[in-house]
């Protein structure tokens, strides 16, 4: 398997399991929780790094089904100043966005890896990442983000990753099989196929990304909010690493870093 490192972080088979904490500097999230006000984005970074968290993943859109609209020069707008709080402090940053614009800005400041969940369908973007040498997250989809309806469609998707990355020139990334409703076409029990046949990802070779972290199909049965569906969240994870994750994306730095030191071990990853 083809290892990925970000800021001097190799993620893959052979290494352990790495965390990658969220902050979300839209106010728009579908998890108020994980929302960063201004001027506290250096703390709360400073607090998951000290909780466990290898890399902080900084997203200032929400992609949730229904999320409000903002422009692309509002969202560029929040994350530089986002990430100017985390300029010099050595912390390993990852940005969330599907945009150029977006990603052209954050370039000035100190990130370490982009975060694509439209998985480079735009050759603009994956040429700038290959300009920039970034490591790359990429997630499973061909035109939209997550557009994949079928865990056979997926898989496709992550296999035109793999070849988008060849003609692009990057060669350091890891693949999100992309959970959650990204789209209308989209339903619940595509996740939980995704989830239960998780190790196929790994058919590719490359690291992959489990991003489960508080999402709607852990609401099931009965529709819990995403305030409460920490347990849920926390169990999926736990069999996700021993089905090959190898990078956690999530909300909750403290109880996913525990869970990851028991599950990597009870799997012989740790």
């Amino acid at each position: 398997m083809y290892r990925c490192v970000v800021k001097g972080i190799p993620i893959g088979q052979g290494f352990p399991v790495r965390l990658m904490g969220v902050i979300n500097c839209s106010p728009e999230s579908f998890f108020h929780g994980s929302y960063v006000m201004p001027g506290s984005i250096l703390k709360r970074a400073d607090e998951m790094v000290s909780l466990g968290a290898d890399i902080i993943d900084i997203g200032a859109r929400s992609t949730a089904p229904m999320s409000p609209p903002i422009s692309v020069a509002t969202e560029a707008e929040r994350l530089s100043a986002a990430l100017a709080e985390l300029d010099g402090t050595g912390i390993p940053v990852s940005v969330d966005t599907m945009h150029c614009a977006v990603l052209e800005g954050a370039l000035s400041h100190d990130i370490h890896a982009a975060n694509d969940i439209s998985g480079f369908s735009d050759p603009d973007y994956s040429r700038l990442v290959a300009d920039a040498g970034l490591p790359a997250l990429l997630m499973a989809s061909e035109k939209i983000p997550g557009d994949a309806t079928s865990f056979r469609e997926t898989l496709a998707n992550l296999s035109r990753i793999v070849n988008r990355c060849a003609d692009a020139g990057v060669s350091s990334y890891i693949l999100d099989p992309g959970i959650g409703l990204w789209t209308s076409s989209r339903s619940t029990a595509l996740d939980w196929e995704i989830c239960r046949h998780f190790e196929q990802c790994s058919q590719f070779g490359r690291p992959l990304l489990a991003a489960v972290s508080r999402k709607t199909f852990l609401g099931e049965p009965d529709g819990r909010p995403p305030e409460m569906r920490l347990p849920a969240s926390l169990g999926i994870t736990a069999m996700l690493i021993q089905k090959g994750a190898n990078l956690i994306r999530t909300h909750d730095v403290r109880e996913t870093a525990d869970v990851i030191q028991m599950a990597a071990r009870m799997v012989g990853r740790a």
